[in-house]
C-alpha cells in the first residue's frame, strides 16, 4: 500500500506565503513525476505545477512566477513555496505521485488535501 500525506495548508492574507508539503510512504519501488493539483468550489480539479525525478518542473500559468515546486527523492516528499497568494488561490490542494510499486506495476495516487484560504 502507498499513502501520500500532505500538510502545511491554512489560512493566509492575500500576498503572503505558504509552504505546502507532501510525503509518500509505503511499498514504493520507485516514483516518477509528482505533482500538486487544486480544486476550488464549484470548479474542476486543476495542474498546478509538476515535477520529474529528475527534476524537470511545469507550471500553470496562473502560478508562474509565483510557485515553486520542488523534490526530496532520499525522502519521498515533493513540496510547493507559494508566495504572493491571492484569493484566487483559494482550494483544496492535492499531492499526487506516479509510483511503481514492482518493475511492471504503476499507479496514480493521491493525497487526501489540504485546504488552503487566501483572504483578501
Amino acid at each position: 500500500q502507498v499513502q501520500l500525506v500532505e500538510s502545511g495548508g491554512g489560512l493566509v492574507q492575500a500576498g503572503g506565503s505558504l509552504r505546502l508539503s507532501c510525503a509518500a510512504s509505503g511499498s514504493i519501488f520507485r516514483i516518477h513525476v509528482m505533482g500538486w493539483y487544486r480544486q476550488a468550489p464549484g470548479k474542476q480539479r486543476e495542474l498546478v505545477a509538476t515535477i520529474t525525478s529528475g527534476g524537470s518542473t511545469n507550471y500553470a500559468d496562473s502560478v508562474k512566477g509565483r510557485f515553486t515546486i520542488s523534490r526530496d527523492n532520499a525522502r519521498n516528499t515533493v513540496y510547493m513555496e507559494m508566495n504572493s497568494l491571492k484569493p484566487e488561490d483559494t482550494a483544496v490542494y492535492y499531492c499526487s505521485a506516479v509510483i511503481a510499486t514492482s518493475s511492471i506495476t504503476l499507479h496514480d495516487y493521491w493525497g487526501q488535501g489540504t485546504q488552503v484560504t487566501v483572504s483578501s
